[in-house]
This record gives C-alpha cells, sequence and structure tokens, in this order.
C-alpha cells in the first residue's frame, strides 16, 4: 500500500490513497518510524485479517502494516505461537524485528519475557516454535534514524539466503554473514558480499 500519511496515533495510523483513506494497525516499532512522515508519501507491506465473533455476524476486516517484506513475514511467524493473536503480537513488537529474532534464535526467554503482553510460558513456546526459522530475521540491522532503513540490511539478509540456496546450513550461513558484517565493510550488492565471503574461506591460514 502506497498513499499520503495523515494522523498517527498509539496503535494506528491513517492513510490516504486516492479518496480514501485507511486505518492501518502498526507496532509500536513501526510507528515510531513513521510520527515524524506525516504527510509524506510512505509504503507499507500490510496484511489483513477478520477482527470479531464469527458466530454473530460482526467481523470487521482491520490492516496491519509494516514498512518492508521481512518485517510483515516475521509478525506472521509471531501470529503462529499457541497464545499469541494479531492483537497481542502488535503489541509485543516494541524491539526491532533483529533483536527479537536474536533472542528467540539464542533462547533468551527473559528478555522474550519482558516484552508486552508475553509472559515466561509464552517465551518459551515462542522459542520452542520459532528458533530454528530465526536466523534470517536476526540479520536484520536496526535502523539508524526514524523512517532510514540501512540498505546494507538487505544486502545481508539476500547473502543468507543464496548461501543457503547454495547448500549450506542456516547455522553455518549465518556464521559467515555475521563475520562480514563484522568488518563494518558496506557491500554494494549480494554479488560481491559473496565474494567477500569466499576470498575469507580460501585465504590461507
Amino acid at each position: 500500500m502506497t498513499g499520503v500519511l495523515g494522523q498517527v496515533e498509539l496503535t494506528a495510523i491513517d492513510v490516504a490513497v486516492g479518496p480514501l483513506v485507511h486505518e492501518v494497525l502498526v507496532p509500536e516499532m513501526v510507528r515510531r518510524e513513521l510520527q515524524g512522515k506525516v504527510g509524506q508519501t510512505i509504503t507499507l507491506h500490510t496484511l489483513e485479517f477478520l477482527e470479531g465473533t464469527p458466530g454473530r455476524g460482526n467481523l470487521v476486516p482491520r490492516l496491519v502494516g509494516f514498512l518492508s517484506e521481512l518485517e510483515r513475514e516475521f509478525f506472521d511467524l509471531i501470529c503462529e505461537v499457541d497464545g499469541v493473536g494479531v492483537r497481542k503480537a502488535l503489541r509485543a513488537m516494541v524491539r526491532a524485528v533483529g533483536e527479537i529474532a536474536t533472542a528467540i534464535e539464542e533462547q533468551d526467554a527473559t528478555l522474550l519475557a519482558t516484552l508486552p503482553g508475553i509472559g515466561p510460558a509464552t517465551a518459551e513456546r515462542m522459542i520452542a516454535k520459532l528458533r530454528r526459522r530465526m536466523p534470517k530475521f536476526a540479520l536484520l540491522i536496526a535502523r539508524e534514524s526514524p523512517g532510514e532503513c540501512v540498505k546494507g540490511s538487505d544486502v545481508f539478509t539476500e547473502t543468507f539466503e543464496v548461501l543457503r540456496s547454495l547448500g549450506h546450513s542456516d547455522t553455518d550461513a549465518r556464521r559467515l554473514v555475521d563475520a562480514l558484517r563484522e568488518g563494518k565493510k558496506k557491500y554494494r550488492d549480494v554479488q560481491e558480499a559473496l565474494e567477500a565471503i569466499y576470498r575469507q574461506m580460501h585465504r590461507p591460514r
């Protein structure tokens, strides 16, 4: 969805697309990034869900918005955990996706339990269900300032996926990309990042 950002509230924003104004629910991490962009054109990656009681016939369609496809995919996974619905997942996502994903991958139930609405039991369920699916999300770098996405984050995430397609395990691909990121160099594209990885792998010891 692309439109002009209108009002920004605590849990939702208004986006004008042509003559129509859509209310879009957003997690806190997205709201923080958009609060200074009122009146500007923005692009959201959205998903739709029905809210209400099916038996009473009062289901209402709702939109949820994110700033990237990966953020939306991560949200979908969180909603798969027993006891975590759309509303609870929205409340919980107050930290960057990369930070939450790293906590799940490293089985840091203590940190996860500090997220709004996520107690110790739910934190353990998140780890059990999602831990092996977190490496690519853990590669996401927090945005440096509101509305500014670090381009390198996309390069590292795409490089991770390419390494997996080449036969590397999730753990090995994550290790290689993490080593690359620690070098602090910015890479223009995946090809340049892969070349750097393979130079490192074949460097004489």
